[in-house]
């Protein structure tokens, strides 16, 4: 080889910002006894349905040879009953596409409506793997400020639209901030997709996780939207799941042919064990989460009591949805510098506003998901002390 000669990643990567949870829990590892606030999980593993599922998968001896790209008949089938069931979407089987978790969905999605330099319409904040595969894509992602409670602003969505929008992504229950969208601000962007000819990518990986009264709506199943809609589930945190992949996506009739292209070339098909797996974890449904919701407001409840006495330092729209803060903090600070801080000296763990593109003020986003009741105290107290200390 040419000595002289410079190799170098692609233009295209180079853009793509790094990905922050491995920069975050390498940090972690170094500091042991740090508490993590930080990724995205919960702290129950899988429902025992799930196993025997899979001794039906070590049955087959077909299952360790390739399978349908669009996933084992069986889950299908169970997929199909639960749209139709849970989130009123009627749906035939061949419109349903398993995927290695939900950031796979999403990019299948990306890659099959989208060409180089074609706009997307993100909310900000937005959730970083969105962002990355957008930019991965050679697309341009445009963002659009939710309001003070982190809630949609349709009116601002509409004034980005621009001749290369294809689509609008939205997240309802919300990573990174919690928020749930009310059914009528869904239902607008939705409407602004239909009249504007454009895609409706919606995210509903937290479905399940709502508190209160608070209701889950999915856009799909709008009277007429399955010709434009694209919604997006995953597996990995209603049934402690994350390390399975399994997600799914359901997809209008003229992109099966683009989104089968696009998995037989990534994937080929999920991986099938985890296939089985996602058909035990259906049997169990959504009471299986429901139960363990019931712990986890009392996580919740319990971090909202450890952040009153710094809130004044760092107020949050206390979210309805999910299991994420967002604060904002009143300091002139960075957020990964705030954050290093927060490891390295009070051995807590959150993640920097800047990785959900706010660089207008110093955020971090607060996980509870993996916290139990008595990890909680510790784990939130020591991020109160620590803020007070750093910015105080």
């Amino acid at each position: 080889m040419n000595s002289s000669v410079s190799l170098i990643e692609s233009r295209r990567l180079h853009g793509v910002q790094k990905p922050i949870i491995p920069i975050i829990a390498s940090l972690i590892r170094q500091n042991p006894e740090t508490i993590s606030l930080g990724q995205g999980v919960v702290s129950w593993g899988p429902p025992p349905e799930v196993a025997e599922a899979i001794k039906s998968f070590w049955s087959d001896s077909e299952n360790h040879k390739y399978k349908p790209v669009q996933g084992v008949p069986a889950l299908i089938e169970a997929l199909q009953e639960k749209l139709a069931r849970e989130n009123q979407i009627q749906i035939s089987r061949q419109n349903i596409f398993v995927t290695a978790g939900g950031n796979l969905a999403f990019t299948n999605a990306l890659l099959s409506i989208a060409d180089p330099g074609d706009e997307i319409i993100l909310q900000t904040p937005y959730y970083f793997n969105h962002e990355m595969a957008i930019t991965m894509a050679s697309c341009v992602p445009v963002l659009v400020p939710t309001d003070g409670q982190y809630q949609l602003q349709p009116d601002l969505i509409r004034k980005a639209i621009t001749s290369k929008t294809k689509a609008i992504v939205t997240i309802s229950p919300n990573n990174p901030t919690g928020a749930v969208y009310p059914e009528a601000h869904l239902r607008e962007v939705n409407s602004i997709c239909r009249y504007r000819g454009i895609y409706h990518i919606h995210d509903e990986a937290y479905e399940y996780f709502t508190y209160g009264e608070t209701p889950h709506f999915s856009p799909g199943s709008i009277d007429g939207a399955g010709s434009f809609t694209i919604p997006l589930f995953s597996l990995s945190k209603a049934f402690g799941f994350a390390s399975w992949r399994v997600g799914y996506m359901t997809a209008p009739d003229h992109l099966i042919e683009a989104v089968s292209k696009v998995q037989d070339t990534i994937l080929i098909c999920a991986p099938v064990i985890s296939q089985y797996a996602a058909i035990g974890a259906l049997v169990a449904g959504k009471n299986y989460c429901a139960e363990r919701l019931v712990g986890l407001r009392a996580v919740r409840d319990a971090v909202l009591t450890q952040l009153a006495p710094v809130r004044d330092l760092c107020p949050a729209p206390p979210g309805e949805g999910a299991f994420y803060f967002l604060p904002r903090l009143k300091t002139g600070l960075d957020s990964m510098v705030t954050a290093e801080r927060l490891i390295r000296e009070h051995r807590v763990a959150a993640i920097p506003g800047s990785a959900f593109g706010l660089h207008d003020g110093c955020y971090l986003r607060i996980s509870y998901g993996a916290l139990t009741l008595e990890n909680a105290s510790e784990g939130v107290g020591r991020l109160a002390r620590g803020l007070r200390a750093i910015i105080g």
